[in-house]
């Protein structure tokens, strides 16, 4: 007779969760085809190992395991802090995060809202392409480092100025942190996740692959439909916004001063 019992069952339901999402994670990262690889030298390993009992092998393939866990632990490093992250931005665990952080104020008292929302509505009118990264939690200190160092006070006008097509700082993407522009002309990893439509281009693939990285926040304007996309999380979480979707949405995620 079998013992199953209620340990048994979480503990199956629990490795099933972290199987789907290194599975997903691998999707997202373009490594899927290195998901189905460690999965068959899983299998391997256990037909090896414990139901074979050949010891030799099993020997083997014990230390390949030990130095392959290091190994992908070093080659998967930020997909492993995205993980961490994504864990502790979860709404279940948002009573750990208003102990360690700040209380955030009514939008109505952050003017930088409005500025670029603002200029948000005057591209998308005009189809000026835009990439502005809104910074959160985790700092984005190397990818302002890679662009031209602003620091300069939230303005629509600048914001408008910067992006112009004939603008030497409009091709990459701006920083927004501590309510300051802290860099333009940043470049960012590009996500290489394959369920993206082919109707987006390296401007949207750019603003997925910062989100997955990070908890930054993104706002894509479209210089083919000047439309405004709004990402977070490795995800689009709207598409096409108007000015009040968007200063809706800055309103639930930017610090006052």
């Amino acid at each position: 007779m079998i013992d199953f019992g209620i340990k048994d069952a979480i503990d199956i339901i629990a490795v099933a969760f972290l199987l789907y999402y290194f599975y997903k994670l691998m999707k997202d990262s373009g490594s899927l085809h290195t998901f189905y690889g460690i999965l068959i030298f899983v299998v391997l390993w256990i037909i090896v190992s414990p139901i074979l009992e050949m010891k030799l092998m099993g020997t083997i393939f014990d230390k390949l395991v030990s130095v392959g866990v290091l190994a992908l632990i070093i080659l998967f490093q930020e997909d492993i802090r995205r993980f961490f992250l994504t864990l502790g931005s979860n709404n279940q665990f948002g009573v750990f995060r208003k102990i360690f952080s700040k209380k955030k104020t009514k939008s109505e008292e952050n003017p930088a809202i409005m500025q670029i929302v603002r200029a948000c509505g005057f591209m998308s009118k005009n189809n000026i392409g835009a990439l502005i990264i809104i910074e959160q939690n985790m700092s984005l200190s190397d990818i302002v480092h890679r662009g031209e160092v602003l620091d300069a006070n939230i303005n629509a006008q600048l914001i408008k100025n910067i992006f112009f097509k004939n603008s030497p700082l409009h091709d990459g993407a701006m920083v927004i942190r501590n309510n300051r522009i802290s860099a333009a002309a940043c470049i960012l990893p590009v996500s290489h996740n394959t369920d993206i439509s082919k109707d987006y281009g390296l401007r949207h693939r750019a603003a997925l692959g910062i989100t997955q990285q990070s908890d930054a926040v993104a706002i894509a304007v479209s210089e083919e439909t000047g439309l405004i996309t709004i990402a977070q999380r490795g995800k689009f979480v709207k598409q096409g916004a108007n000015q009040e979707e968007l200063e809706s949405y800055l309103t639930s995620i930017m610090q006052t001063e």
